[in-house]
């Protein structure tokens, strides 16, 4: 009898690929089927049951915690700058009150993120969501458009905006704390019908985010090639990036949970974050 495929997601933004790197590069046996989408997509295929583990954002496992198990140490986070999770404003944060912010659909972290720094800075913007991948998406009414991914680097933003707030550095300055992105999430479900095959799984993440970073330069020229930036700026943002998850960031974690908890961001406080084991 044929082993049932295990089925992984795969972000399509280049945030992603030291971790992905082993897997696109021959490691993916035949057992396991790999499903690319942006992140927003993603969410809603392992809520759904269609997929089984896959990197999600982290306001996404918190809206959904007690269906999902995070894999421990992998992660996309940073210490501060990141360089793709943007807001671009015409106005300062704490003169954004009434005005149009226009959040991406890619992401619910991001999208939740600017909404806590808006009541953080007392300020109640007007939020609209909608596909933001270029400055044509913006709409001529908006004051300010949260932007992530490729499109926040590769973008000419600066050409509709005035002012760009870097929402990891922000968050940094904030808190003291990392930001956590996103995690790899497994389905409670999966984790416990296929325990064997999701732990085979997870160390084959492993592996193949010890080969992106062992052949970081071709991950580099890759994404250079991908986004249409100079290899220079695209060696910064793997440096800013982070793939594991430490003690620090599930700390980072917590705070942002309960954070979103107590603005009413929300609906239901998360009160363990729970990894495989």
């Amino acid at each position: 009898m044929d082993r049932e495929k295990l089925l992984i997601g795969k972000i399509d933004y280049i945030n992603a690929s030291p971790v992905y790197y082993g897997l696109v590069n021959g490691l993916v046996p035949d057992w396991i089927t790999m499903i690319e989408g942006p992140p927003a997509v993603l969410n809603g295929m392992i809520k759904n049951g269609e997929i089984d583990i896959s990197p999600v954002s982290s306001a996404f496992y918190a809206m959904n915690h007690k269906e999902l198990l995070i894999l421990p140490d992998l992660s996309i986070s940073s210490h501060g700058e990141v360089l793709s999770v943007i807001l671009m404003t015409n106005y300062p944060i704490k003169e954004l009150d009434q005005k149009l912010i226009v959040l991406s659909q890619d992401s619910a972290t991001s999208s939740a993120l600017v909404k806590l720094i808006a009541i953080q800075n007392g300020v109640t913007p007007n939020f609209t969501t909608k596909r933001l991948r270029t400055l044509q998406d913006v709409p001529d009414s908006a004051d300010a458009a949260m932007v992530i991914g490729d499109a926040a680097m590769s973008q000419p933003w600066k050409n509709r905006f005035k002012y760009r707030i870097d929402l990891g550095r922000l968050w940094y300055e904030t808190t003291g704390l990392p930001f956590v992105f996103a995690l790899w999430v497994v389905r409670r479900e999966a984790a416990i019908l296929r325990y064997n095959d999701v732990k085979a799984a997870l160390e084959l993440f492993y592996r193949s985010r010890e080969q992106g970073y062992t052949n970081i330069d071709k991950v580099i020229a890759a994404g250079s090639n991908t986004i249409g930036m100079d290899k220079s700026y695209v060696s910064r943002y793997f440096e800013l990036l982070h793939c594991n998850l430490d003690a620090i960031k599930l700390k980072a974690l917590n705070y942002f949970f309960s954070s979103l908890y107590e603005n009413s961001l929300l609906p239901e406080k998360v009160e363990k974050i729970e990894l495989l084991i």
